[in-house]
């Protein structure tokens, strides 16, 4: 069995945003170079969610008139390129994120992942890594 590698030549990039919206920069930081990621031409794979960064696909969050809705900007560049966009289901169970699959299986009264993101397990951190030419985090500030 041949493993294949990633094509350095036209690079693609999963990205990791383990800080959330509106108390750091990294979902900001993040959506600016995947736009201009993608303004070059290259690829995004995926972009996956960790720890606060799973904050980022709620639908109940709701940024002042002032302000920049960071998930539904996301939502939108998700949409508009195609790349999946996932949240750790281990990082979002705790804290208060599900979707419908998740809402059924704890008899929860309602759910609140926001379209087009995913629930996932670990193991699409790991493909992410083995499909891209780079795996790029973007991290809260300390």
């Amino acid at each position: 069995m041949t493993q294949s590698t990633p094509d350095t030549e036209h690079p693609s990039f999963t990205l990791v945003i383990t800080g959330a919206p509106y108390s750091s920069q990294a979902p900001q930081t993040a959506l600016s170079f995947a736009k201009a990621t993608v303004a070059a031409g290259h690829t995004i794979d995926r972009v996956f969610l960790y720890g606060d960064g799973v904050h980022l696909a709620s639908a109940l969050v709701t940024a002042p008139s002032d302000e920049t809705h960071w998930p539904k900007h996301w939502a939108a560049f998700l949409e508009e390129h195609e790349v999946p966009g996932m949240a750790c289901i281990a990082s979002a169970l705790r804290r208060g994120l599900v979707d419908s699959d998740e809402q059924k299986r704890y008899q929860l009264g309602a759910n609140n992942l926001l379209p087009p993101f995913t629930i996932a397990g670990l193991g699409e951190w790991v493909e992410g890594n083995i499909k891209s030419t780079r795996t790029i985090y973007f991290h809260a500030g300390a």
